[in-house]
């Protein structure tokens, strides 16, 4: 599990919620590749916080910047990491583990048994959830389509403990 150790000295993670979008869209178009629609728009990532069991976690700098955020689900004994994106200025600087090891830690305080996300094939963000104890558990054939028609599937990853 995630202590104060494994997260950045310039990375604070806070809830967040519907006042925080402008920051969560300005980090998930900064992130996302449109060619793969893998961005959520304003009004689905707004429709989706009132639900029962869904968590917004935003990593900020010591000024209050958004570095980052993650988007998550509880259900029961389930939980799934909707969407996670790092602003491509502090990627690979432990925020977004920081902000793994958090889903991580909400969903086991939850009761959450089973952990998952899905992401595209080629995501190199596959290696940081590896680290972290996620493996292959499914796969949807061309389930993304790359800006020069190239297929990428998506794959189901589960948390094994």
């Amino acid at each position: 599990m995630a202590t104060p150790a494994h997260r950045p000295p310039a990375c604070r993670l806070r809830p967040g919620g519907v006042d925080d979008l402008d920051d969560v869209m300005r980090v998930m178009m900064a992130a996302f590749q449109p060619c793969f629609g893998e961005a959520w728009t304003r009004s689905q990532c707004a429709g989706i916080l009132p639900m029962a069991g869904v968590t917004l976690t935003l990593a900020e700098d010591d000024d209050e910047s958004a570095l980052g955020f993650a988007l998550a689900r509880t259900i029961a004994d389930e939980a799934e990491l909707l969407l996670i994106a790092v602003n491509p200025s502090s990627q690979r600087r432990g925020v977004g583990q920081a902000l793994l090891m958090h889903f991580i830690e909400q969903a086991r305080q939850a009761g959450a048994e089973t952990l998952h996300l899905e992401v595209r094939d080629n995501n190199p963000a596959i290696a940081l959830y590896s680290a972290a104890g996620f493996r292959p558990a499914g796969r949807r054939r061309n389930y993304y389509s790359g800006a020069d028609g190239t297929k990428h599937d998506a794959v189901t990853l589960k948390l094994v403990n």
